[in-house]
Protein backbone atom coordinates (compact mmCIF):
# COMPACT_ATOMS: atom_id res chain seq x y z
CA UNK A 1 0.00 0.00 0.00
CA UNK A 2 1.31 3.87 -0.79
CA UNK A 3 1.82 5.31 2.57
CA UNK A 4 1.45 9.05 0.43
CA UNK A 5 -1.71 7.94 -1.15
CA UNK A 6 -2.95 6.52 2.21
CA UNK A 7 -1.87 9.53 4.32
CA UNK A 8 -3.72 11.76 1.23
CA UNK A 9 -7.04 9.97 1.88
CA UNK A 10 -6.64 10.58 5.65
CA UNK A 11 -6.22 14.07 4.98
CA UNK A 12 -9.20 14.68 2.59
CA UNK A 13 -11.31 12.24 5.16
CA UNK A 14 -10.01 14.97 8.02
CA UNK A 15 -11.71 18.18 5.72
CA UNK A 16 -14.51 16.46 4.74
CA UNK A 17 -15.83 14.86 8.03
CA UNK A 18 -17.71 18.37 9.00
CA UNK A 19 -19.63 18.67 5.35
CA UNK A 20 -22.23 16.10 6.01
CA UNK A 21 -22.78 18.07 9.86
CA UNK A 22 -22.75 20.92 8.44
CA UNK A 23 -25.64 20.13 5.06
CA UNK A 24 -28.23 18.47 8.26
CA UNK A 25 -27.68 21.64 10.14
CA UNK A 26 -28.18 24.23 7.37
CA UNK A 27 -31.25 22.04 6.26
CA UNK A 28 -32.65 22.31 9.86
CA UNK A 29 -31.72 26.02 10.43
CA UNK A 30 -34.50 26.39 6.86
CA UNK A 31 -32.42 29.96 6.26
CA UNK A 32 -29.60 30.80 4.25
CA UNK A 33 -28.40 33.78 6.74
CA UNK A 34 -24.82 33.24 7.62
CA UNK A 35 -24.21 31.08 4.96
CA UNK A 36 -21.33 31.72 2.84
CA UNK A 37 -21.87 30.71 -1.07
CA UNK A 38 -18.71 32.47 -1.84
CA UNK A 39 -17.06 30.35 0.60
CA UNK A 40 -18.21 26.65 -0.42
CA UNK A 41 -17.59 27.45 -4.15
CA UNK A 42 -14.11 28.26 -3.08
CA UNK A 43 -13.98 24.83 -1.55
CA UNK A 44 -15.68 22.94 -4.24
CA UNK A 45 -13.63 24.72 -6.66
CA UNK A 46 -10.67 23.66 -4.89
CA UNK A 47 -11.69 19.60 -5.20
CA UNK A 48 -12.27 20.09 -8.92
CA UNK A 49 -8.36 21.38 -9.31
CA UNK A 50 -7.09 18.18 -6.71
CA UNK A 51 -9.55 16.07 -8.85
CA UNK A 52 -7.88 17.20 -12.46
CA UNK A 53 -4.86 16.88 -11.07
CA UNK A 54 -5.61 12.93 -10.43
CA UNK A 55 -7.17 12.49 -13.76
CA UNK A 56 -3.96 14.15 -15.65
CA UNK A 57 -1.48 12.00 -13.72
CA UNK A 58 -3.36 9.08 -14.41
CA UNK A 59 -3.80 8.25 -10.92
CA UNK A 60 -6.80 6.27 -10.76
CA UNK A 61 -7.53 4.99 -7.44
CA UNK A 62 -9.18 5.34 -3.68
CA UNK A 63 -7.91 8.47 -3.37
CA UNK A 64 -9.69 9.77 -6.39
CA UNK A 65 -12.52 7.92 -4.57
CA UNK A 66 -12.30 10.25 -1.75
CA UNK A 67 -12.09 13.31 -3.61
CA UNK A 68 -15.32 12.70 -5.58
CA UNK A 69 -17.04 11.85 -2.25
CA UNK A 70 -16.17 14.92 -0.64
CA UNK A 71 -17.37 16.95 -3.66
CA UNK A 72 -20.31 15.25 -3.86
CA UNK A 73 -21.21 16.23 -0.11
CA UNK A 74 -19.53 19.33 -0.66
CA UNK A 75 -22.02 20.23 -3.80
CA UNK A 76 -25.13 19.35 -1.30
CA UNK A 77 -24.48 22.10 0.64
CA UNK A 78 -25.11 24.40 -2.38
CA UNK A 79 -28.61 22.75 -2.99
CA UNK A 80 -29.20 23.47 0.50
CA UNK A 81 -28.36 26.95 0.26
CA UNK A 82 -30.51 28.11 -2.52
CA UNK A 83 -33.20 25.74 -1.28
CA UNK A 84 -33.12 27.90 2.18
CA UNK A 85 -32.98 30.70 -0.10
CA UNK A 86 -36.24 30.35 -1.52
CA UNK A 87 -37.19 30.19 2.25
CA UNK A 88 -36.15 33.03 3.26
CA UNK A 89 -38.14 34.58 0.22
CA UNK A 90 -41.24 32.65 0.72
CA UNK A 91 -41.12 34.05 4.51
CA UNK A 92 -40.83 37.78 3.44
CA UNK A 93 -43.19 37.96 0.97
CA UNK A 94 -45.71 36.42 3.94
CA UNK A 95 -44.91 39.01 5.81
CA UNK A 96 -43.69 36.67 8.57
CA UNK A 97 -40.76 38.76 8.74
CA UNK A 98 -42.00 42.12 10.46
CA UNK A 99 -40.21 44.92 11.61
CA UNK A 100 -40.86 46.16 15.48
CA UNK A 101 -43.17 49.37 15.57
CA UNK A 102 -40.31 52.15 17.13
CA UNK A 103 -42.29 53.97 19.90
CA UNK A 104 -41.74 55.30 23.44
CA UNK A 105 -38.74 57.00 22.34
CA UNK A 106 -36.10 57.74 25.21
CA UNK A 107 -33.24 59.94 24.48
CA UNK A 108 -29.70 59.26 25.26
CA UNK A 109 -26.23 60.85 25.16
CA UNK A 110 -24.80 58.27 22.57
CA UNK A 111 -25.58 55.67 19.98
CA UNK A 112 -26.56 57.89 17.26
CA UNK A 113 -28.23 60.33 19.98
CA UNK A 114 -31.31 57.79 20.11
CA UNK A 115 -32.27 55.23 21.67
CA UNK A 116 -35.74 53.35 21.32
CA UNK A 117 -36.62 51.82 24.89
CA UNK A 118 -38.78 49.15 24.04
CA UNK A 119 -36.88 48.75 21.05
CA UNK A 120 -33.79 46.96 23.77
CA UNK A 121 -36.54 45.89 25.90
CA UNK A 122 -38.15 43.36 22.91
CA UNK A 123 -34.27 42.87 21.50
CA UNK A 124 -33.56 41.79 24.41
CA UNK A 125 -36.32 38.92 24.72
CA UNK A 126 -35.85 38.06 21.31
CA UNK A 127 -32.27 37.81 21.42
CA UNK A 128 -30.05 36.27 24.48
CA UNK A 129 -26.76 37.92 23.68
CA UNK A 130 -25.78 41.60 23.48
CA UNK A 131 -22.42 43.37 23.49
CA UNK A 132 -21.27 46.60 24.32
CA UNK A 133 -19.27 49.53 23.31
CA UNK A 134 -17.95 51.49 25.77
CA UNK A 135 -15.74 54.22 24.95
CA UNK A 136 -15.46 58.13 24.14
CA UNK A 137 -15.48 60.58 21.45
CA UNK A 138 -13.64 58.85 18.84
CA UNK A 139 -15.95 55.37 19.53
CA UNK A 140 -19.53 57.13 19.81
CA UNK A 141 -19.70 57.61 16.32
CA UNK A 142 -18.60 54.12 15.14
CA UNK A 143 -22.61 53.69 13.94
CA UNK A 144 -22.79 49.70 15.37
CA UNK A 145 -26.38 49.18 14.12
CA UNK A 146 -25.44 49.71 10.55
CA UNK A 147 -22.48 47.42 10.88
CA UNK A 148 -24.75 45.23 12.56
CA UNK A 149 -27.13 44.93 9.46
CA UNK A 150 -24.22 44.60 6.99
CA UNK A 151 -22.20 42.11 8.70
CA UNK A 152 -25.59 40.09 9.77
CA UNK A 153 -24.80 39.68 13.75
CA UNK A 154 -27.21 37.02 15.47
CA UNK A 155 -27.44 39.33 18.20
CA UNK A 156 -27.87 42.79 19.52
CA UNK A 157 -25.10 45.50 19.64
CA UNK A 158 -25.44 49.09 21.55
CA UNK A 159 -23.03 51.76 20.57
CA UNK A 160 -22.58 53.14 24.63
CA UNK A 161 -19.87 55.04 24.11
CA UNK A 162 -20.60 59.12 24.65
CA UNK A 163 -18.33 62.57 24.24
CA UNK A 164 -15.36 62.81 26.31
CA UNK A 165 -16.08 60.29 28.52
CA UNK A 166 -13.02 59.54 31.06
CA UNK A 167 -11.77 56.73 33.41
CA UNK A 168 -12.81 59.42 36.12
CA UNK A 169 -16.41 59.08 35.42
CA UNK A 170 -16.36 56.00 33.77
CA UNK A 171 -17.93 53.61 36.38
CA UNK A 172 -20.40 55.66 37.30
CA UNK A 173 -21.68 56.19 33.83
CA UNK A 174 -21.80 52.86 33.31
CA UNK A 175 -23.84 52.28 36.48
CA UNK A 176 -26.45 54.77 35.14
CA UNK A 177 -26.51 54.40 31.51
CA UNK A 178 -25.00 50.51 30.79
CA UNK A 179 -25.42 48.46 33.51
CA UNK A 180 -29.20 47.66 32.78
CA UNK A 181 -28.75 45.83 29.63
CA UNK A 182 -26.91 43.11 31.39
CA UNK A 183 -24.24 42.55 28.28
CA UNK A 184 -22.87 39.60 27.77
CA UNK A 185 -19.70 41.24 26.37
CA UNK A 186 -17.97 44.62 26.39
CA UNK A 187 -15.69 46.08 24.17
CA UNK A 188 -13.77 49.15 25.92
CA UNK A 189 -11.73 51.52 24.88
CA UNK A 190 -10.77 54.57 27.23
CA UNK A 191 -7.84 56.68 28.44
CA UNK A 192 -7.54 59.06 25.60
CA UNK A 193 -8.75 61.76 27.99
CA UNK A 194 -6.99 60.52 30.49
CA UNK A 195 -3.16 61.34 29.88
CA UNK A 196 -2.70 63.92 32.12
CA UNK A 197 -3.58 61.54 35.08
CA UNK A 198 -1.18 58.68 33.50
CA UNK A 199 1.65 61.13 33.48
CA UNK A 200 1.01 62.31 37.05
CA UNK A 201 0.05 58.68 38.59
CA UNK A 202 0.20 55.67 36.06
CA UNK A 203 -1.17 53.86 39.18
CA UNK A 204 -3.97 55.61 39.77
CA UNK A 205 -4.52 54.89 35.74
CA UNK A 206 -4.40 51.57 36.25
CA UNK A 207 -6.94 51.37 39.34
CA UNK A 208 -9.35 53.10 37.84
CA UNK A 209 -9.51 51.01 35.00
CA UNK A 210 -9.56 47.83 36.65
CA UNK A 211 -12.07 49.26 38.92
CA UNK A 212 -14.51 50.05 35.79
CA UNK A 213 -13.96 46.14 35.13
CA UNK A 214 -14.78 44.83 37.94
CA UNK A 215 -17.79 47.08 37.60
CA UNK A 216 -18.86 45.44 34.91
CA UNK A 217 -18.12 42.00 35.94
CA UNK A 218 -19.99 42.69 39.12
CA UNK A 219 -23.08 42.87 36.73
CA UNK A 220 -22.24 39.87 35.18
CA UNK A 221 -19.55 37.78 36.07
CA UNK A 222 -19.40 35.81 32.93
CA UNK A 223 -19.20 38.91 30.66
CA UNK A 224 -16.02 39.03 28.00
CA UNK A 225 -14.54 41.60 27.70
CA UNK A 226 -12.06 43.50 24.87
CA UNK A 227 -9.71 46.19 25.24
CA UNK A 228 -9.05 48.63 22.61
CA UNK A 229 -5.73 50.38 22.28
CA UNK A 230 -6.04 54.36 22.19
CA UNK A 231 -4.74 55.46 18.89
CA UNK A 232 -1.50 56.68 18.55
CA UNK A 233 -0.85 57.84 15.08
CA UNK A 234 1.93 60.29 16.21
CA UNK A 235 3.91 57.81 18.02
CA UNK A 236 2.99 59.18 20.96
CA UNK A 237 5.56 57.84 23.69
CA UNK A 238 3.16 57.99 26.78
CA UNK A 239 0.16 57.28 24.72
CA UNK A 240 2.73 54.15 23.38
CA UNK A 241 3.02 53.62 27.53
CA UNK A 242 -0.66 53.97 28.28
CA UNK A 243 -1.21 51.44 25.79
CA UNK A 244 1.66 49.04 27.38
CA UNK A 245 -1.02 49.40 30.71
CA UNK A 246 -3.92 48.44 28.95
CA UNK A 247 -2.62 45.24 27.52
CA UNK A 248 -0.98 44.43 30.97
CA UNK A 249 -4.67 44.97 32.70
CA UNK A 250 -6.35 42.76 29.41
CA UNK A 251 -3.74 39.87 30.30
CA UNK A 252 -5.01 40.23 33.76
CA UNK A 253 -8.14 39.93 33.64
CA UNK A 254 -8.38 37.39 31.01
CA UNK A 255 -9.74 40.02 28.16
CA UNK A 256 -8.68 40.37 24.97
CA UNK A 257 -6.73 43.09 24.03
CA UNK A 258 -7.50 44.98 20.31
CA UNK A 259 -4.20 46.93 19.31
CA UNK A 260 -5.38 49.52 17.05
CA UNK A 261 -1.98 49.63 15.37
CA UNK A 262 -3.05 47.07 12.53
CA UNK A 263 -6.51 48.37 12.04
CA UNK A 264 -6.06 49.83 8.68
CA UNK A 265 -5.06 46.51 7.79
CA UNK A 266 -7.67 44.71 8.96
CA UNK A 267 -10.47 42.99 6.16
CA UNK A 268 -13.93 42.90 8.16
CA UNK A 269 -15.36 40.97 5.09
CA UNK A 270 -12.88 38.55 5.39
CA UNK A 271 -13.51 37.82 9.19
CA UNK A 272 -17.07 37.58 8.81
CA UNK A 273 -16.56 34.74 5.67
CA UNK A 274 -14.55 32.82 8.30
CA UNK A 275 -17.07 32.90 11.36
CA UNK A 276 -19.76 31.95 9.29
CA UNK A 277 -17.98 28.99 8.44
CA UNK A 278 -17.16 28.47 11.92
CA UNK A 279 -21.20 28.42 13.38
CA UNK A 280 -21.46 26.52 9.97
CA UNK A 281 -19.92 23.56 10.40
CA UNK A 282 -21.61 23.64 13.68
CA UNK A 283 -18.87 24.46 16.11
CA UNK A 284 -19.91 25.78 19.92
CA UNK A 285 -17.64 28.39 20.04
CA UNK A 286 -18.13 31.55 21.87
CA UNK A 287 -19.33 34.69 20.41
CA UNK A 288 -15.89 36.56 18.97
CA UNK A 289 -16.01 40.07 20.97
CA UNK A 290 -12.53 40.44 18.93
CA UNK A 291 -13.37 40.13 15.73
CA UNK A 292 -16.85 42.64 16.56
CA UNK A 293 -14.22 44.54 18.05
CA UNK A 294 -11.80 44.38 14.78
CA UNK A 295 -15.22 45.09 12.46
CA UNK A 296 -16.05 48.17 14.01
CA UNK A 297 -12.70 49.68 14.54
CA UNK A 298 -11.22 48.75 11.11
CA UNK A 299 -14.39 50.76 10.17
CA UNK A 300 -13.64 53.65 12.48
CA UNK A 301 -10.35 53.70 10.66
CA UNK A 302 -11.10 54.09 7.51
CA UNK A 303 -14.00 56.17 7.73
CA UNK A 304 -13.74 58.41 11.15
CA UNK A 305 -11.01 61.06 11.64
CA UNK A 306 -9.97 61.30 15.37
CA UNK A 307 -10.49 64.69 17.01
CA UNK A 308 -8.10 66.10 19.66
CA UNK A 309 -10.27 66.49 21.75
CA UNK A 310 -9.15 66.21 25.78
CA UNK A 311 -11.80 67.32 27.89
CA UNK A 312 -12.67 66.12 31.42
CA UNK A 313 -16.64 66.48 31.71
CA UNK A 314 -18.53 64.92 34.50
CA UNK A 315 -21.30 62.50 33.21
Amino acid sequence: MNLAHLFEAGMLVCFGFSWPINVVKAYKAGTAKSTSLAFIFLIITGYVLGISAKIINHQFNYVLAVYLLNLVIVFSNVLVYFRNLALDKKRESEGEVVKMEKKNTVVYAHEEQIVLADEVKENAAAKDYNIVLLGGTYAKDIPVKKLAQEFEFDFDIHNKSTFALSLKNAKEYFEKYVAGLNSDAVIVQLGKEDKELFKLNPSQFDTMYLELLAAIKSHNKECRLALVSINNSMNDRTISDMNNHIKAIAQSEQAAYVNLENAKLWNPKSVQSSLDFAYGMGLKIKKPVYDVAEILYSYAAQNLAEEDVVLDVAV
